[in-house]
């Protein structure tokens, strides 16, 4: 009898352990665009839209639709693009030329990160966190391609990611928000 109510206690605790973060989200530093400190706490209360951006590729279009969905649901989401040039090279800028690119070519004013890495030995904590269910309790993933996404709600947890084939107004995130 023992036995099973302490097996019964150990798996309880085990499920519960499973589905929280080890790791907050909001602890988690990020540099924007101009060097200047990005607090993700100043965001709690509001989903957030993690996308890693490129210049130079095929899927840099999606701007427009982030943008879009920036805007729209600016009062409940914010999106923060976050430039790689992990793969193939297609985010060559420096942050001026990044940033002066996305608002001249896509009216972008939604927050902009410093260059990071997004995967591999220099992968920055918060893509350690977003793709570790070890660190966020949710799900593993892998980071495939520039403009993958990756939605957390209003308490910092990770609710979903989509791959750069979806677009940012897809009925698949906006159900979400």
């Amino acid at each position: 009898m023992f036995s099973k109510i302490f097996f019964g206690l150990l798996l309880t605790c085990t499920i519960a352990t499973a589905q929280n973060p080890i790791a907050s989200l909001y602890d988690i530093s990020l540099t924007d665009i101009s060097g200047a400190p990005l607090d993700l706490s100043q965001y709690k209360g509001k989903k957030i839209l993690f996308v890693n951006v490129a210049s130079k590729c095929g899927f840099t279009s999606q701007y427009d639709g982030l943008q879009e969905l920036y805007k729209t649901y600016k009062d409940k989401l914010v999106v923060i693009g976050l430039p790689c040039n992990q793969f193939g090279g297609q985010e060559p800028g420096t942050a001026k030329e990044i940033e002066s690119f996305c608002k001249a070519n896509y009216g972008v004013d939604f927050p902009l990160s410093s260059k990071i890495e997004v995967k591999g030995a220099s992968q920055h904590p918060l893509y350690k966190w977003l793709t570790s269910k070890a660190q966020n309790g949710v799900m593993d993933s892998k980071v495939r391609w520039n403009f993958q996404k990756y939605l957390v709600d209003e308490n910092g947890q990770l609710i979903d990611y989509f791959y750069a084939t979806t677009k940012p107004m897809s009925s698949k995130i906006i159900k979400l928000l």
